[in-house]
């Protein structure tokens, strides 16, 4: 963070003393107003419902222009980074801030595949939830539940714990998805296997059997694979947020995760591709490509409550550059598995080329997001929509333990104390013969 030589200046109407606040720049995007002291200067918070305009901290992982369209991890542009690497070599960039070389991919890789195992005895706490419980539900247990379990890795303050549990996360978290999802169709869990990639040994703890092995299918692993990188990291979301709060008090890591777990899954942030794929598969049901111009006019009418999912974004006001690599991948997987022809496929084709042309839908630039697609990406794969979400946790945390790792390492971190805006009643006393 480089001091701008631009200064605010704040001046009051009622003629009170102006105040002059520090301006800092960033390698790229906005400066910022420095407002940490303006409360011991006016006496005055700042009002910002939703930090929309608030940048909470100082992070060097991941940038977005939402006006270019454009998404960087470590500076890195997201369509470079699915075209030539693999999640893992993502996970080491995410944590370490470069790619790795040769070496350094294969020692990383190595301590990630030897630590994909989880403790015998989290089978047995899965065991307590409903077979019907949402995957999330289960997902957000086991994840806190692992703080029960690694005791030596327990302290924050220490950069080796950290690395220790960040390799934990990022290795169990397919194990417990996959628990999650054979827990719910009442079948054995698959050990991992230390022979697979991260992302095939994934695939293969969730399809196959004990009574018949799971044969990988490289196009479908290196979809999946893709989808893990879109979602790796987006800079201060808010499951990001929640994991940055949350830490800020010092807690577990696995804690930390848990808690933005459970944020991911409500429907206005990770829940949103589940969304996407019911809004297609009801239109097929009603009719499909036909009453697609019917269905558009209706979202164009705001009395009707009908809207359109998987398109526009808080932070993007240009095509969603992740929405474009997931278009080319869902064409590749349906080819690979001799879907061309599948009706939600065309039907989100026509859906996006209605809305690239109608004046209302470029007017407020809503392009299509990442979630547009990789809805059936996934469906195609055989993955059940409740588990979407478990899917977006597991790319996720990557971020998040980034992110908790680079708070932890700011000298100006502080446990997160938001302020409010009070609105109830002033000071009173209790009536004495009430």
């Amino acid at each position: 963070m480089q001091l701008s030589d631009k200064k605010a200046m704040l001046s009051f109407s009622d003629g009170g003393e102006s105040i002059e606040l520090p301006v800092y720049k960033g390698t790229v995007g906005p400066d910022v107003i420095d407002i940490r002291k303006l409360y011991g200067q006016t006496g005055m918070f700042t009002y910002d419902p939703g930090f929309l305009a608030t940048a909470s901290c100082e992070s060097s992982i991941t940038y977005i222009d939402g006006d270019k369209g454009e998404l960087l991890y470590r500076g890195y542009p997201i369509d470079q980074l699915a075209e030539s690497c693999d999640f893992l070599d993502v996970c080491y960039l995410l944590l370490n801030g470069e790619l790795p070389n040769k070496e350094q991919k294969a020692d990383f890789d190595g301590q990630i595949t030897y630590h994909t195992m989880v403790h015998e005895q989290l089978h047995t706490f899965l065991r307590g939830f409903r077979r019907d419980a949402h995957p999330m539900a289960v997902l957000t247990g086991l994840v806190g539940a692992l703080s029960a379990f690694y005791h030596d890795s327990t302290d924050i303050t220490n950069p080796e714990h950290r690395h220790i549990s960040a390799i934990r996360l990022i290795a169990k978290m397919p194990t417990l998805v996959a628990m999650a999802y054979k827990y719910s169709l009442g079948q054995p869990s698959i050990y991992p296997r230390n022979d697979l990639t991260y992302t095939g040994n994934f695939l293969r703890m969730m399809f196959a059997t004990p009574c018949e092995e799971y044969e990988v299918n490289d196009v479908v692993e290196r979809a999946l694979d893709r989808i893990f990188i879109l979602h790796a990291d987006h800079e201060q979301n808010a499951s990001t947020s929640t994991v940055r709060l949350c830490g800020s008090s010092g807690t577990s890591p696995f804690a930390a995760i848990a808690a933005g777990v459970a944020c991911l899954w409500g429907p206005a942030h990770g829940g949103a591709n589940e969304a996407a794929l019911q809004m297609l598969e009801e239109l097929q049901a009603n009719g499909g490509v036909a009453k697609v111009g019917e269905f558009m006019n209706k979202v164009k009418d705001k009395s009707s409550g009908v809207r359109l999912m998987g398109f526009g974004h808080r932070v993007y006001k240009n095509y969603d550059p992740r929405a474009r690599l997931m278009q080319e991948t869902c064409k590749e997987v349906l080819e690979a598995l001799g879907l061309q022809n599948d009706p939600l496929f065309k039907l989100a084709m026509e859906l996006e080329r209605i809305a690239l042309e109608d004046p209302y839908f470029v007017e407020r630039k809503l392009y299509p997001n990442v979630d547009f697609y990789s809805g059936i990406v996934q469906r195609a794969i055989g993955i059940p929509t409740s588990l979407f979400t478990a899917i977006f946790a597991l790319a996720r945390t990557v971020g998040w333990i980034a992110q908790w790792n680079e708070m932890l390492s700011d000298s100006d971190y502080k446990i997160g104390r938001p302020r409010q805006l009070y609105t109830g009643s002033p000071s009173r006393d209790v009536p004495a013969n009430r």
